[in-house]
């Protein structure tokens, strides 16, 4: 017959048993997959290098696919992580068809999914890194509707429709616009892969049915660039000022030449460890916010040199 202190001798045995049993449950992030939207981009470019330099400092395997703009490769990218035994998937979305297949096949896969920059409607990551768009936008916006004297016409370049930071821009800018009555949006037109070509050509078009346009907008650098470019092109007689968004390295050495006009320079490389971190977290079964934004730093020629010496 067990005693009452036979009894605690066992628990006692029993409770440094449960404790290894939970320390061997805890999983680490051995190998994470980072499906990137388009490494031609220098905003994503910057993220992936972040990530497989953070990724190398903490020890873990990244395996990085480019899906190069196609929402069909990115998802058979995807799926090719996945057999490849992933802990955990870091992901851009290439655009908003078919951003959600990747979300949801990974989690049936029970992997974790880390969103960066995008994120899937209807089928969110277990977490969201970004930049407040929204908020950067409006500061951009406010800047340049009152560097043109609160008046004016003005322009929109978007970004790819439909996509987190096209829509969040758009908002965001949509709110500072509405403090300048007096400032009337004439024309609008969306890019489909946020190209410095699709910049100088959508301006060139609305330009030409517009000659009088002071304010350019475009939703990304390279947008900003090609706009710029369109402008010099058409050479309008008057002052053209034109904002960006993103801060690409090569963008804020144009802005200190004096290409353009401001930009909202984004923490890519705090992205890219953040999202890591994120990563090492939910494998480890930690809860993590479901959405962490980040400020961008409103960027003129006044504080661009801090950025181009060390990009945040």
């Amino acid at each position: 017959m067990l005693t009452k202190r036979s009894l605690l001798l066992a628990a006692a045995a029993v409770i440094p048993l449960l404790g290894l049993s939970e320390m061997a449950s805890a999983k680490e992030a051995k190998k994470l997959g980072l499906a990137v939207a388009n490494l031609q981009a220098d905003f994503f470019n910057q993220i992936k290098q972040s990530v497989e330099a953070y990724g190398k400092e903490k020890g873990i395997e990244i395996v990085t696919v480019d899906a190069k703009g196609d929402s069909a490769t990115q998802v058979s990218q995807v799926q090719d992580l996945i057999t490849q035994n992933i802990d955990a998937l870091i992901y851009i979305p290439a655009g908003a068809t078919a951003a959600t297949v990747p979300t949801k096949t990974a989690k049936a896969a029970g992997i974790p999914v880390i969103n960066v920059d995008r994120n899937a409607e209807g089928a969110p990551g277990d977490t969201f890194i970004a930049t407040n768009s929204v908020a950067s936008a409006k500061a951009v916006c406010d800047y340049i509707a009152k560097q043109a004297g609160g008046k004016g016409e003005l322009i929109i370049i978007h970004g790819q429709k439909g996509t987190t930071p096209e829509v969040d821009r758009s908002k965001g800018c949509g709110e500072a616009l509405s403090a300048y009555p007096d400032i009337k949006v004439v024309g609008e037109l969306w890019s489909e892969g946020w190209h410095q070509d699709e910049g100088f050509k959508l301006t060139q078009d609305l330009l030409q049915s517009h000659p009088d346009v002071s304010i350019v907008i475009g939703q990304a650098d390279a947008l900003a660039l090609g706009a710029a470019q369109a402008v010099k092109v058409a050479n309008p007689g008057h002052k053209v000022w034109v904002a960006g968004f993103d801060g690409d390295v090569a963008a804020l050495r144009a802005l200190k030449g004096g290409v353009f006009d401001v930009t909202a320079t984004q923490q890519t490389q705090g992205m890219g460890r953040l999202s890591v971190d994120a990563a090492i977290k939910l494998v480890a079964g930690e809860t993590v916010p479901a959405e962490q934004l980040q400020d961008a730093t409103l960027t003129t020629k006044d504080n661009v040199d801090q950025f181009i010496a060390k990009h945040p």
